[in-house]
This record gives structure tokens, C-alpha cells and sequence, in this order.
């Protein structure tokens, strides 16, 4: 709910599309459902703790440069994205095909 990904910028702006992609994986890190779309610090705080601490992404996203913009910058966003989905293939959470 209140998730609607269509882009790298916009969509990922009140930070509930990266705790809708972490909860997929984690459930039990946090209630979804309870979180509220206007509160972007909170949100990415929560989505960026549960990645480093969950699945040891680095934190290469910063919540203060997150809020300052109302619209993310799409490259920061995919890297982000990148890295996550690396971290969460060495954890075996995602299968990719071998080759």
C-alpha cells in the first residue's frame, strides 16, 4: 500500500518503496502497515538500519541527503538498489540462474 514503482526518482521518494522491498525479505524486521508515507526520515532510517543490519548492505545513502530533496536522484537510488540486490545474493535470499 501507498507503493507505486514506476520509476528510479519519484517513486522512491517517501522512502516506503524501500521498506516495502526489505520487508518482502524480512517481515518480521518491522510492521509495515503501521508506517505513514509523510514521514521520509523515519522511513528511510527504518529501510537503510534493516538493510545494513539484516542484509550488510553498506549504507551508501545517507537519510539527511534523502529528505533534502523532494525527489531522490534516480543514479543514487539504483546504486543503492545494485548493492542491496548483491548483498541479498551472497546472503542466498535471492536465487539468480547460473550460467
Amino acid at each position: 500500500q501507498n507503493v507505486d514503482i514506476q520509476n528510479f526518482s519519484g517513486s522512491w521518494g517517501s522512502g516506503l518503496a524501500f521498506c516495502a522491498l526489505l520487508h518482502s525479505f524480512f517481515p518480521d524486521a518491522f510492521d509495515f502497515a503501521a508506517l505513514e508515507p509523510d514521514a521520509r526520515r523515519q522511513n528511510f532510517a527504518l529501510a537503510f538500519a534493516t538493510a545494513e543490519e539484516r542484509a550488510g548492505c553498506a549504507p551508501l545513502l545517507e537519510v539527511e541527503d534523502m529528505v533534502r530533496l523532494p525527489v531522490p536522484d534516480a543514479k543514487c537510488v539504483y546504486t543503492y538498489l545494485q548493492e542491496l540486490y548483491r548483498c541479498l545474493v551472497a546472503k542466498g535470499l535471492v536465487k539468480t540462474k547460473k550460467r
